[in-house]
């Protein structure tokens, strides 16, 4: 089964890409969709999406696991975010994949054990669990790898609780 993570975002949308198979968890790759500042905001959404569509077409994964939002104080950088992810959504919807969506607390309880761990904390787990050289970066990276082995170790009928519908 092949688990593609998201962690959205406007400015930087991390991927991770893993292979579970029974037991075993694999990366697959994982990296950013980046979009520059001085583009218009449309312009960096249809980046976003189309940087989804050909994360979908070209790992073709089974299933998809986003980080819910978290609350923001500032209410543009929030609205910039929730449309960042939105566009993803929409992308991979438009590959028929299942998605999954868990909170920040979930995703830490799920690889670290701890609801509350920091960013220093999930990157060394996701380096342990998957068999990493080196801690992948950056933290968007980390974060959307940490997403789809949540979905991994959630595999089974109490996924569904957590399908985007």
């Amino acid at each position: 089964m092949r688990i593609l993570g998201i962690d959205p975002g406007y400015a930087i949308m991390g991927y991770g890409v893993i292979e579970k198979n029974g037991q075993s968890v694999v990366p697959v790759d994982f990296g950013v969709v980046e979009t520059d500042k001085s583009l218009p905001f449309p312009d960096r959404l249809e980046k976003l999406y189309l940087g989804t569509r050909q994360l979908c077409e070209l790992y073709h994964p089974d299933m998809a696991a986003f980080e819910e939002l978290f609350f923001y104080h500032n209410i543009t950088t929030a609205i910039s975010v929730g449309s960042g992810r939105g566009v993803s959504i929409l992308g991979v919807q438009q590959c028929g994949i299942p998605m999954y969506e868990f909170t920040p607390m979930e995703i830490k309880q799920s690889v670290c054990g701890n609801g509350h761990a920091d960013k220093k904390q999930v990157q060394q787990m996701i380096r342990v669990l998957l068999g990493l050289k080196t801690e992948p970066k950056p933290d968007d990276a980390a974060d959307a790898l940490a997403a789809a082995l949540c979905l991994a170790f959630h595999a089974g009928p109490a996924q569904e609780e957590y399908r985007i519908k």
